[in-house]
């Protein structure tokens, strides 16, 4: 079954006026499908098989020659050495839009060889996950809790008898073994496997690089080359605070988020529904899965306004959206009744922004509609509606 994904429209106008797309991700977020699906009359090669990598390293032009543009090139990391053709056939060609879609599963190499090769050239976008919207369109019965344990990778909704268990360990061991081992020679990858179920134990947390590294039995600089692999393969995201007003008290770490909250559960141990709903661990990852929703809504519009969050020592915002001026302040709460307390603690924040720059603010909660939790504007959000908050600011 088919999920109609909201980056469609973005990809499609993309296509239509640069000679050079980049749609680039994590492992399994479904990015050779979708490029198929909405470019049926391009050509298809993938350099997942040796020999035709093998062919596009060594010998760029004749692997050109057999495929010609219109094209996708699938994994086209493997191939470094195609960059600099690919450059020679556009400016070749300038004005055709849509010559060369790539797809790329590993950021780490992928961004350098665009960036040396393919600079003006080439527009890169990043394919995260599922959101619950896209989802729950197709499968109106689906509770946000199943979701957030299942996660957001298609292959789990495309065919429902899988066993998210099982998929998740095989995707961590498959990440461990072809990206990390390939790229930072990680001598072991034990470590490194604790190091990420580390991380998860700490998404929606303040970021402690030093309390991380000693919990896990590294280095400084270990962790951090650790947390930077897995921020550019698309694994985790790191949130910054806003600084509206540097003489204040404000927070200046980031908070750390896994991209996909099915991921962090799995890797937290929290494997059902049942699990969820007794652990300790389910405001942080309701909060990872409202992160990852917002992520996802600002990937798809292009990022037409920023993502913060607010802290000082007695004042916090989950999530500050800012656009222009204009501000829209959310928190995450694992409930489905948030109350009054919840909305006065977003309107202390409110008060320590410019008068009448907040115009909206939301509690990302488990109500199954959105309403209005007093009377100064806070609303209980269910969490299918974050992607309409672009429309708000």
């Amino acid at each position: 079954m088919w999920i109609d994904r909201h980056i469609e429209s973005l990809l499609l106008q993309r296509a239509r006026t640069r000679p050079v797309v980049v749609l680039t991700g994590a492992r399994q977020t479904g990015k050779t499908s979708l490029m198929r699906r909405l470019f049926p009359n391009h050509a298809f090669v993938t350099l997942d098989l040796p020999s035709e990598a093998e062919q596009a390293e060594r010998d760029p032009g004749s692997f050109l020659s057999r495929y010609p543009p219109p094209v996708i090139v699938d994994e086209v990391q493997y191939a470094p050495g195609l960059f600099r053709h690919l450059k020679v056939a556009v400016d070749r060609d300038r004005g055709r839009a849509g010559s060369f879609l790539l797809t790329g599963s590993q950021p780490l190499g992928l961004m350098k060889s665009v960036s040396d090769s393919l600079a003006g050239r080439a527009d890169i976008i990043s394919l995260e996950p599922l959101s619950f919207a896209e989802v729950k369109a197709a499968y109106p019965q689906l509770g946000v809790e199943e979701f957030l344990v299942r996660g957001g990778f298609p292959e789990l909704y495309e065919n429902p008898e899988i066993d998210s268990e099982g998929f998740h360990r095989s995707y961590v061991a498959t990440y461990l073994e072809r990206d990390l081992r390939h790229f930072l020679q990680v001598s072991s990858l034990r470590d490194y496997e604790r190091f990420l179920r580390a991380s998860a134990l700490r998404s929606a947390q303040l970021l402690n690089r030093a309390d991380l590294a000693r919990d896990v039995g590294i280095s400084a600089s270990t962790a951090a080359a650790w947390l930077s692999a897995l921020e550019a393969s698309h694994q985790l995201m790191l949130l910054e605070p806003w600084f509206a007003n540097r003489t204040k008290a404000l927070v200046k770490r980031p908070k750390l988020y896994l991209r996909d909250a099915g991921l962090a559960a799995f890797l937290c141990g929290v494997r059902t529904t049942d699990a969820l709903h007794s652990s300790p661990l389910a405001g942080a990852l309701w909060e990872t899965l409202v992160c990852s929703e917002l992520r996802r809504t600002q990937s798809n519009r292009r990022g037409a306004w920023d993502l913060h969050f607010w802290r000082d020592r007695t004042r916090e915002a989950d999530f500050l959206l800012h656009r222009a001026g204009a501000f829209h302040l959310g928190e995450a709460k694992w409930t489905e009744h948030p109350d009054a307390r919840d909305a006065e603690a977003l309107r202390k924040v409110a008060r320590e922004l410019p008068d009448g720059a907040v115009r909206t603010m939301s509690i990302f909660c488990r109500a199954p509609n959105a309403y209005p939790v007093d009377g100064s504007g806070v609303r209980a959000l269910p969490l299918h509606e974050a992607s309409a908050l672009e429309d708000w600011l």
